[in-house]
């Protein structure tokens, strides 16, 4: 029967007791002000204030209806507030769910030259495998995920970040003189480390992922990083993503990219019915950033 501007009219008169105070404190016209006053009252079919002694005096339906009238007000007051926050990146809480291999490094420099531009918002990071970023999604425990994968769900909205390549990660002393390029002929004398992955890398990797000529035993993993201390202990050597393994490199331990180029997409993922809030694409941006400087 009323409107929220009546509801908002009549809260302000009801407080200040007349209408020049009510068109102060919504900041417009006193006309206006009695106006939408006199409009509530046809709507509703009854007086809300009567005027006694140069001041208006609330009937008794106007003092009934106050407390409901309170209520609404102080649920919009609270809705603009949230509005606001949503708008302020300074104030805000971001969910983020990666793999672990851009958990390394990717992510926390993404994370750090975001923090530096926005210290006020709060940052809440998780790795998980491949397999479980939807979850997390649909658990609504992660606002964003970040994986290789676009996901294959119809709820999931993906975001284009950037690319990577498949690398071999090796020891130094393994491979002492390392071309730009490594075929994978020159590594079928090595004992190869293999990783057990369901998504991109996984499939690019069981198509070519060479097997030792010496008969040695297999050893696998599902991790890129278990891989990678596994090189650094002389087990063998590993093909997998170059986030992992330049995070990996040091004095003893190297990588190249293949010969036969393997590149594979970098995305996040968000649930279609929860668009990207300001700080998810700002945080996004810093993401696109770290992967663009490798």
């Amino acid at each position: 029967m009323i409107s929220l501007r009546h509801i908002e009219v009549f809260h302000a008169v009801y407080q200040t007791g007349s209408l020049s105070g009510a068109a102060r404190l919504l900041g417009v016209s006193q006309p206006s002000v009695g106006k939408v006053l006199r409009h509530a009252e046809t709507r509703l079919g009854f007086a809300l204030f009567r005027v006694v002694k140069g001041r208006l005096v609330p009937t008794d339906e106007a003092h009934e209806l106050f407390a409901d009238a309170s209520a609404v007000r102080h649920s919009v007051d609270m809705l603009r507030e949230s509005a606001r926050n949503l708008r302020r990146i300074e104030q805000g809480r971001l969910r983020v769910a990666m793999i672990h291999s851009l958990g390394l490094e990717v992510v926390p420099d993404a994370v750090a030259a975001f923090a530096a531009r926005h210290p006020g918002v709060s940052i809440d990071l998780r790795t998980l495998h491949s397999e479980e970023l939807v979850e997390a999604l649909q658990a609504r425990t992660s606002d964003i995920v970040i994986g290789y994968d676009a996901p294959r769900h119809p709820r999931l909205a993906p975001v284009m970040l950037g690319t990577g390549q498949i690398v071999l990660l090796f020891r130094r002393q393994d491979i002492p003189d390392p071309p730009e390029r490594i075929a994978l002929e020159d590594v079928r004398h090595l004992r190869v480390i293999e990783l057990l992955n369901d998504g991109t890398i996984g499939r690019l990797l069981s198509r070519r992922q060479p097997t030792a000529d010496d008969g040695a035993p297999v050893i696998q993993t599902k991790t890129y990083f278990v891989a990678a201390a596994l090189v650094g202990r002389g087990l063998g050597v590993a093909i997998m993503d170059e986030f992992t393994a330049r995070a990996c490199a040091s004095e003893a331990m190297d990588y190249r990219p293949l010969n036969e180029a393997m590149r594979f997409d970098v995305i996040a993922a968000h649930l279609e019915d929860r668009p990207l809030s300001t700080v998810s694409h700002h945080f996004l941006e810093c993401v696109r950033g770290a992967l663009a400087t490798r």
